[in-house]
């Protein structure tokens, strides 16, 4: 896999909205080098991406499983823990779940991550 680095941003819940109302009302463009994807916190951050989901996203990666249960078997993991890290990865735009001929196939969006955040407010 080519390096492709996805930008991360940690911004609180209502900052998160007050910036999401900025911008529907077109009073606030997101710069292209802005993340893409925001966390409330590091905490929340960190139960997606810890250890065991890296783990996980480089199996991906390397492996290119052609379906879940190849996953499975390749992670070790249970169905019902893979599909709910997968399905949470998925939602975050970490991963894509793509269909193919019956099968989901998982797809890693990036290779690295970069984690932006400030102690400043914006003014949305």
């Amino acid at each position: 896999m080519a390096k492709k680095v996805m930008k991360i941003g940690v911004m609180s819940k209502e900052e998160y909205k007050r910036r999401s109302i900025a911008i529907a009302r077109g009073e606030y463009v997101p710069k292209s080098s802005e993340p893409k994807i925001w966390f409330e916190s590091l905490q929340s951050m960190a139960q997606v991406l810890n250890n065991e989901n890296q783990k996980l996203l480089q199996i991906i990666a390397e492996e290119h499983p052609k379906s879940l249960k190849e996953l499975e078997e390749l992670s070790g993991r249970s169905s019902s823990n893979l599909s709910r890290t997968l399905k949470t990865m998925a939602s975050y735009g970490i991963i894509s779940l793509v269909k193919k001929d019956k099968r989901v196939v998982p797809i890693v969006k990036a290779s690295d991550f970069r984690v932006e955040f400030g102690l400043h407010k914006h003014a949305y």
